[in-house]
């Protein structure tokens, strides 16, 4: 080999020597040792019954103690894996034994922090479990931390009972939004009143989209006003208007439902623009005038009950949910005036004039009836009032004797009224 040669070959070996040292130097002044609080990732080497080994990228292996191993939940526990990979809290960078101390268990409570950092910024909504309560509140389940959900943020609680009767939320799972967040405090505040307001909010926005007349939908009686039932369809409260309550006509709605009911309904139309929707109960229900004709045709001679008394007639129920009219001229030979004819509540024979199913009427007549045939309280109606009011008057006032004054004084005075 020349001399040429061999001064090149030396220098080519010069340069490796040299660039690996380089790379080790790097590689040396790159490591930053381990500290207490930080969270590192590594791989676990070894699982034994009072510790587990863990490679965590140092020079050291990183020990899970025994005393961190008996309070860590034991499923959890049993599904850890020589090879999975985990994060560690440093507990100790060196103990008396000169060995690396890492916990599992405050590695994740150090990350469900940082989570509920991250959903209290982002409002997101989170389940939860009750785990227990006090006189303020509930106490929850997130993760590895106990979160509490103070009393004033519980939805629903008039209707839940009141504050020291906080057993029944036990074990049930809660929607919640994260409000506060204080690791140095160990602080983590939820609120059902939040989530609630947030779920309903997008609830709402959906089912507008979603809802369509003719569908049939489940919902709960929210309210009940006089002029109908609301109905929370789960977001969005929607009415059913007394007149579609039931076929039957009805003076208030409490005579159908009770607020807590459970209820399917039909969608009858929905304004988006004014977010509002209108429901029906009856038709979820048989129509009884769908076969009306099987069972009232003309000429037939039926009895009901007026329950409805107007100008021009009175309406008369054959059946529930199936009415009729009596027009005035149907009522009585020259009468000018339904109320001096019939009553509401009085039962009367009638006689079918015409039934239209599909506009749900049907013709009636009082005075078409053969007499023989018309209920027993028809007969002698109109001199009623002037019978009932010879029997509501007056009894002249009976001379009183003295006896009878003096028992009426003693009477007073002992009620203690003046005499």
């Amino acid at each position: 080999m020349s001399d040429f040669e061999l001064g090149n070959r030396n220098g080519q070996e010069e340069e490796k020597d040299f660039a690996d040292m380089w790379e080790a130097l790097n590689s040396e002044y790159d490591y930053i040792s381990p500290s207490r609080g930080d969270i590192r990732e590594g791989i676990i080497l070894q699982k034994r019954p009072d510790e587990i080994i863990l490679d965590i990228g140092v020079k050291r292996d990183a020990i899970v103690p025994s005393y961190e191993l008996q309070r860590m939940d034991p499923e959890e526990l049993r599904g850890l894996k020589v090879g999975d990979k985990v994060h560690v809290y440093i507990v100790r960078p060196t103990n008396r034994d000169g060995n690396l101390i890492v916990s599992l268990r405050m590695a994740r409570q150090y990350e469900d922090w940082i989570k509920a950092q991250e959903l209290m910024d982002s409002g997101e909504i989170v389940t939860c479990t009750i785990t227990g309560y006090n006189k303020g509140g509930l106490l929850c389940s997130f993760g590895t931390l106990q979160g509490f959900v103070p009393a004033s943020q519980i939805a629903n609680t008039p209707q839940r009972g009141a504050r020291g009767d906080l057993s029944e939320y036990e074990g049930e799972e809660m929607r919640a939004k994260v409000i506060e967040v204080n690791r140095r405090r160990r602080r983590l505040i939820l609120s059902e009143r939040a989530a609630q307001r947030e779920w309903r909010a997008q609830q709402r926005e959906q089912l507008l989209e979603e809802l369509a007349p003719g569908q049939v939908r489940s919902g709960i009686i929210s309210s009940i006003r006089d002029f109908g039932a609301f109905v929370d369809l789960g977001g969005i409260d929607g009415l059913i208007h007394i007149s579609e309550l039931s076929w039957s006509r009805i003076k208030h709605p409490s005579e159908v439902v009770n607020v807590g009911d459970k209820v399917d309904v039909e969608v009858l139309n929905v304004d988006l623009d004014r977010q509002r929707i209108g429901l029906s109960l009856k038709r979820t229900r048989p129509d009884p005038w769908a076969s009306v004709e099987e069972r009232y045709q003309p000429g037939q001679v039926t009895e009901g009950t007026v329950v409805h008394v107007v100008d021009f007639g009175a309406f008369v129920e054959l059946e529930p949910g199936v009415e009729g009219l009596v027009h005035i001229s149907e009522l009585e030979q020259g009468a000018t005036a339904a109320e001096n004819v019939v009553r509401e509540g009085q039962k009367v024979s009638v006689e079918v004039l015409n039934v239209e199913p599909e506009r749900h009427r049907i013709g009636l007549s009082l005075r078409r009836v053969p007499e023989e045939l018309q209920a027993p309280q028809v007969a002698g109606e109109l001199e009623a009032p002037e019978e009932q009011a010879s029997e509501e008057a007056p009894e002249e006032p009976a001379e009183e004797k003295p006896e009878d004054v003096g028992e009426a004084e003693r009477v007073s005075v002992s009620d203690g009224e003046n005499p």
